[in-house]
């Protein structure tokens, strides 16, 4: 009984000073009335504070009495503050109204967005200035890093099915986009709107993005050289000016393990200093056979803010990877389902070691509210250590020349390369006004640079053993080669085979064995590819670009002179030197149908030079002329439920010219002509963000047509062929509803699916990959300051291929497989 009182007494003393905190609670918005999200809310002087949800609304509680003043800051608006008096037990609602401010934002972000959810408000990447998605005269999609924990996603390649008109071409870093390959060899590929050299092998880690964007056709005006499908541009994580700490460990399929951990907030009590730490943990094997991921990555960045005129950011993102090639799963000769979609042919002392780094500093300053200067650099490094045992492309073949559609013929890759990339981006952004028109221009200069150094090798074993020993390509004259008998099972019966013996031991379907391969047996030839071949490339790009505004009209007026030049075998007695250079216009349109829809027409130009190795190669006739494209867009922007959810419907048709197709002559035996025109054509559907501000939901569709139309005088029968690895429809849902009611609080359930329709694997082939629907869960459940996460995808075990080359090259996906995730914020 001695106890009881003591403990009587604690308890009503808890709950007399709970009676006595008082609560402070409104909503924010801007001068036109729109209430404003995640905006910061928070007591000065204090380590209290929220964010405004997706209503604008934000609560402070558990306050004890005294006078406090309360701030509230958003990018893009003057801070404001009130001092309040609170009184125990007290109960007040303090509502904000916000200045838009007339400073113009920097190109790359340099604070952190602030936005939680499905749904991003503005973007860098359409226009080189801070403009809201709705405004942009062009197709963008994004996903963001709610979306992408949510689906727990682990790399870029995870997160494309949620863009309409964009699928994997391969297992690698390697898609599709509107029926145009894009890959990181084709200057496609941006961090935080700067170029930067990728792996093409893996697809980049997604632990350290805050979103990652893809801007729809040729943006050629605004970045230079690229793709006429698209750009994917990754954002990285920036600094909060709130403390915010978390770390998550996820487990799964495949011994799947993933440690990570997310640290950001101010550095100094005026938070001109601010930090954001990203690091991650993995270690995973594969359903595919051999097949394993070792990774460690390193996201550090800071921000300097010493004033609202003057921003510096500095971001680093290291990764070291060890893993092998995938080069996908080998079939007998049409026939896609004789062989599991685990198998591979590596073999056991196979590796791809891998580290890269991407080091990014910028800087904003505005001279004037109308004048302002941004100024950016991004270093990117890429070493590759790689050691393989591939298909060679073809069946084995006997002692007659004949294939042998069981055996795989293989070959050898032993590489060392390494890779740099430069880019500066530089411009002014000048706001004036014409009488009634309100002009917001832009003016820089772009430079980039790509380095292959002189010492990246490549040793390749391939071809059959001939009785000198040297190895070669096999016409049919056994005579001059090593030949053997092979005995095994054909229709249960046993079958000997008179063969021709390989320099690399063949692929033997029906076992599915991996072995040590003893190497040093292996007959090596020194190989130049565009790996090894010393290059040096650099661009330079002056552009100037006006957003006009009259009324409900807004004009986009861009144009661009780009000048690029290519030196392959530089430093070198051969050196070759190709200059091209393009005038890229782009010019755009919106019109406000009313303050929930915009309507929009886009026409720019695009190009991109040809390979390297076409353009140094004699034999294939080059220099050749760069690939131009050309798009026309329009569609719909509009956005509902109090601008939470947005919604895009767009049409469009781009054309490419220019294209290399195989013409020999009698003075270029392996020659090449530029005769080839492609079309895409299709429509789109996007729908992104909050229902209710308990469900939030992505769905989008797309059908493309993407053939080629023109090959001169050449593959008439390919005419009309839908390109590779381009569905003519695909689509995409994922919904997530978190309950509010007291019984439920805490619980949330995500669906989401995703349908495919047939597609070829080549342009010149009738091999063809069959359609599929996938259908993928999670369920979460929160408790404080911890959440626990399950997420099943292809629940109904589909066997399904993403992409491939042939059918001696296919990219299957995952089977059914889960992922379980405990995360702690604190």
């Amino acid at each position: 009984m001695k106890i009881i009182y003591p403990l009587a007494l604690l308890l009503l003393t808890g709950l007399y000073a709970i009676g006595q905190q008082a609560t402070v609670k409104g909503i924010v918005k801007n001068e036109k009335g729109d209430t404003l999200t995640a905006a910061s809310v928070f007591i000065k002087g204090k380590k209290i504070g929220t964010y405004t949800s997706a209503t604008g609304e934000y609560e402070l509680v558990n306050l004890a009495p005294g006078s406090y003043t309360i701030q509230v800051s958003l990018i893009g608006y003057e801070p404001a503050a009130q001092k309040i008096n609170l009184a125990a037990g007290e109960s007040q609602t303090i509502d904000f109204i916000l200045k838009e401010t007339l400073y113009e934002l920097q190109q790359v972000e340099i604070t952190g967005r602030r936005e939680s959810g499905y749904k991003n408000t503005s973007s860098f990447i359409g226009t080189k200035t801070a403009t809201p998605l709705k405004d942009v005269p062009q197709a963008v999609s994004y996903v963001t890093k709610e979306l992408m924990q949510d689906q727990a996603a682990a790399r870029v390649g995870d997160v494309v099915k949620n863009f309409s008109g964009v699928n994997q071409f391969s297992a690698n870093n390697d898609i599709t986009m509107r029926g145009f390959r894009v890959y990181a060899g084709n200057g496609t590929m941006l961090v935080n709107g700067l170029r930067a050299n990728a792996s093409f092998w893996k697809q980049p880690p997604a632990n350290y993005l805050e979103r990652v964007e893809v801007i729809k056709g040729p943006v050629s005006a605004l970045f230079g050289n690229a793709s006429p499908g698209g750009t994917i541009n990754r954002v990285t994580k920036k600094p909060l000016d709130q403390p915010r700490k978390s770390i998550s460990f996820i487990t799964g399929s495949y011994n799947t393990f993933r440690a990570l951990a997310d640290f950001t907030g101010p550095m100094n009590e005026s938070k001109t200093l601010l930090y954001r730490l990203n690091v991650a943990y993995e270690n995973s094997q594969s359903f595919r056979d051999l097949q394993f991921e070792k990774n460690i990555v390193v996201a550090p960045s800071i921000s300097f803010l010493p004033n609202d005129k003057t921003r510096l950011n500095f971001d680093l993102v290291y990764n070291k990877s060890n893993s092998r090639i995938d080069r996908g799963q080998s079939a007998f000769e049409n026939d896609l389902y004789s062989t599991p979609v685990s198998l591979s042919l590596n073999a056991v002392n196979d590796h791809l070691n891998e580290e890269q780094y991407n080091i990014t500093t910028s800087l904003t300053h505005n001279f004037t509210s109308n004048t302002s200067f941004n100024i950016a650099y991004i270093r990117t490094s890429y070493s590759e250590d790689l050691f393989e045992h591939r298909s060679n492309n073809t069946y084995a073949k006997d002692v007659n020349g004949k294939p042998v559609n069981f055996l795989v013929e293989r070959q050898v890759f032993d590489r060392r390369s390494k890779e740099f990339n430069d880019n500066i981006s530089a411009y002014f952004t000048h706001n004036m006004y014409t009488g009634p028109l309100e002009h917001k221009i832009v003016a820089g200069y772009d430079y980039a640079q790509s380095k292959l150094p002189v010492g990246s090798a490549q040793l390749t074993a391939s071809g059959y053993l001939r009785k000198d020993g040297t190895a070669g390509g096999y016409n049919g004259d056994s005579s001059k080669y090593v030949t053997y008998r092979y005995t095994t099972k054909i229709d249960g019966r046993d079958t000997t085979l008179y063969l021709v013996k390989p320099n690399v031991p063949t692929y033997d379907l029906t076992k599915n064995e991996h072995n040590m391969e003893d190497a040093s047996k292996y007959v090596y030839t020194p190989t130049a590819n565009e790996a090894t071949t010393p290059r040096l490339n650099f661009l330079h790009g002056a552009y100037v670009q006006d957003q006009i505004q009259f009324g409900r009209l807004q004009l986009l007026l861009g144009l661009r002179y780009e000048w690029f030049i290519d030196k392959v075998n530089y430093t070198r007695s051969n050196e070759k030197r190709v200059t091209q250079t393009a005038l890229l216009p782009r010019l755009g349109l919106v019109y406000a149908i009313n303050k929930n829809i915009n309507a929009y027409a886009l026409y720019a130009q695009g190009y991109n030079p040809q390979a390297a190795s076409s353009q140094a190669d004699t034999a294939k006739g080059g220099p050749f002329d760069p690939l131009q494209s050309k798009i026309i867009e329009a569609g719909l922007k509009s956005e509902w439920f109090n601008k939470r959810l947005s919604v895009t419907t767009s049409v469009y048709q781009i054309e490419q010219t220019n294209a290399l197709y195989d013409f020999p002559t009698a003075a270029h035996p392996l020659g090449l002509a530029q005769i080839g025109k492609e079309i895409s054509k299709g429509f789109e559907l996007e729908v992104v963000g909050q229902i209710t501000d308990n469900w939030n939901v992505v769905l989008n569709y797309a059908y493309n047509e993407a053939e080629l139309t023109d090959a001169g005088s050449l593959d008439k029968d390919l005419i009309g062929r839908q390109k590779p690895n381009a569905p003519r429809n695909m689509g995409n849902f994922w919904t997530k509803y978190t309950f509010k009611n007291k019984a439920l609080r805490g619980l949330g359930i995500g669906v989401g699916g995703n349908y495919v329709t047939e597609r070829y694997v080549s342009l010149n082939r009738t091999q063809t990959l069959p359609g599929y629907e996938l259908l993928n869960a999670a369920l979460y459940y929160r408790i404080d300051k911890f959440q626990i996460q399950f997420n099943m995808n292809n629940i109904m075990d589909k066997t399904y291929w993403v992409g491939g080359y042939d059918f001696l090259r296919l990219f299957p996906g995952a089977p059914r497989n889960w992922l379980a995730t405990v995360a702690y914020t604190f």
